[in-house]
């Protein structure tokens, strides 16, 4: 209703006492009746990939239980993921592409069906589940994960000899149904069997093998909780090296499907993460983690990527320590502290990057500030890199080389900006107050105002929000 309808002041204001009166009686006798159960949300809200994740539901362990046959490249097995309702459902989605035969929900059978392009595998339990209530959902399947793809991405990495499952920002839906979002950290339990004779690595701690007459379990346990994506598991071919340092432990692996002076050199490389890992201690604090470790397969992904206590690299050499530096750093910065949301891409690889730049300039190398300068100096301003907006990339860009480049130049401006005593309060204090979390570009924003006591916005819309080059000053943390 509005005023121009209003002929009788008084009695419009009669009919809305008594209209309120209505609605209020209306309300309350809404909110004294039950809720009908809903079907949870396809997608956990994240604009850059809407399907990912999904609603009314909080997952708190994935325990599976695969097979993979390296000849024909086929995986088939069963996971039985533990979670708790976030709301009344009467269905709800795991994201995942392979085809499935069965589906219990706490041993009951429930009904299910792909839908979505086949990424969601939505789920309609027997009885509904109600909100703050805890259950097992087991998922049984087989099929041959290289044949799918999901948001333009076909991940699956194999030949005949080998397999290893690294991808971001999606790679756990090809072998395991999950809550597929950072935003949802789970504790990963993986058992794959392969053949007899052949090697499976995984995350966290080997657990143990059961060998039989043709084929050989491995039982390998992460201890925290972990994103989906930084799960994995590589069978094939690999020598395997461990040891512990300082009460940690660490495990690397190298495929022997590489030359034998790749594989020297890979070993090498690998042999250099606990004493990467103690170098980045001096500045971050204790590493997040109870083991450590490596693995570089001979299947050529192009990148390394840095999977929850044992990133994955290619055969790069010996001489690459950078790029161990960068992996480890994510233990930190991507892992332990995880995305609010895709957006926020550049509190992974900007940090990763920066701590590269520190690694370099305490080992006698250029310095932090060096790199900063040049890149300023000599990057056009006309070009690419400037026009990205590092703070909210869109899907496209999230590994944009401004990502990292630019948010590594962002630390050290911020640095040059707060001094080196409160920029190193900065990151300990994020790394402290975000443990185990997720964080969002904002709230690191307002805890770098907070711990230097500085007001920084003009700071960061320059170098997170403006898609142009900043202005000469900013290279010394003064825009």
């Amino acid at each position: 209703m509005t005023t121009r309808t209003l002929t009788r002041p008084l009695l419009a204001a009669a009919l809305c006492a008594a209209m309120t009166v209505g609605l209020t009686s209306a309300t309350a006798t809404a909110e004294l009746a039950p809720r009908a159960p809903v079907d949870g949300a396809s997608g956990i809200g994240d604009p850059y990939w809407p399907l990912d994740g999904n609603g009314g539901i909080d997952v708190t362990a994935y325990r599976i239980s695969n097979r993979y046959a390296l000849d024909t490249k086929r995986l088939s097995g069963r996971t039985s993921v533990e979670l708790t309702a976030t709301q009344d459902l009467a269905s709800f989605s795991l994201d995942f592409l392979l085809k499935v035969s069965a589906v219990t929900v706490d041993g009951v059978e429930a009904g299910f069906v792909k839908t979505d392009g086949g990424h969601e595998l939505r789920i309609t339990p027997a009885q509904a589940l109600l909100a703050g209530s805890e259950h097992t959902v087991v998922v049984t399947y087989a099929d041959r994960p290289g044949k799918y793809a999901y948001a333009g991405e076909n991940n699956w990495l194999a030949n005949k000899r080998e397999v290893v499952t690294m991808n971001e920002p999606h790679m756990a839906t090809w072998w395991f149904p999950a809550n597929d979002h950072p935003l949802d950290k789970a504790i990963v339990d993986v058992r794959i069997r392969v053949p007899k004779g052949r090697e499976v690595i995984s995350n966290g701690e080997l657990k143990g093998r059961r060998t039989g007459k043709t084929s050989t379990t491995w039982h390998w346990r992460a201890d925290e909780p972990m994103v989906p994506y930084l799960a994995f598991f590589a069978a094939g071919d690999f020598t395997i090296a461990k040891g512990t340092r300082k009460g940690l432990p660490w495990l690397v692996a190298v495929s022997q499907g590489l030359s034998e002076g790749d594989q020297r050199a890979s070993m090498r490389l690998m042999k250099k993460t606990p004493t990467v890992i103690a170098g980045l201690e001096k500045d971050l604090g204790p590493y997040p983690f109870s083991v450590v470790g490596g693995i570089t397969t001979s299947l050529d992904p192009g990148f390394a990527l840095e999977n929850q206590t044992r990133p994955t690299y290619p055969a790069v050499g010996g001489s690459y320590t950078s790029l161990v530096v960068h992996e480890l750093a994510h233990q930190w910065f991507g892992d332990d502290i995880a995305v609010q949301g895709w957006r926020d891409i550049w509190l992974n690889e900007g940090f990763a990057t920066f701590m590269e730049w520190r690694w370099t300039e305490t080992h006698g190398g250029r310095s932090a500030d060096a790199i900063l300068d040049s890149y300023f100096d000599n990057v056009d301003a006309s070009s690419d890199f400037w026009k990205v907006t590092v703070a909210d990339p869109g899907a496209a860009k999230i590994f944009d080389s401004a990502i990292y480049g630019r948010g590594g130049m962002t630390l050290q401006a911020l640095r040059n900006r707060v001094g080196n005593q409160d920029f190193w309060k900065i990151l300990r204090t994020w790394i402290r107050e975000q443990r185990g979390g997720n964080g969002a570009s904002e709230e690191f924003e307002e805890l770098a105002a907070r711990v230097s006591g500085e007001d920084l916005g003009s700071f960061f819309t320059a170098w997170l929000r403006t898609p142009t080059k900043p202005a000469e000053t900013a290279d010394n943390g003064l825009a």
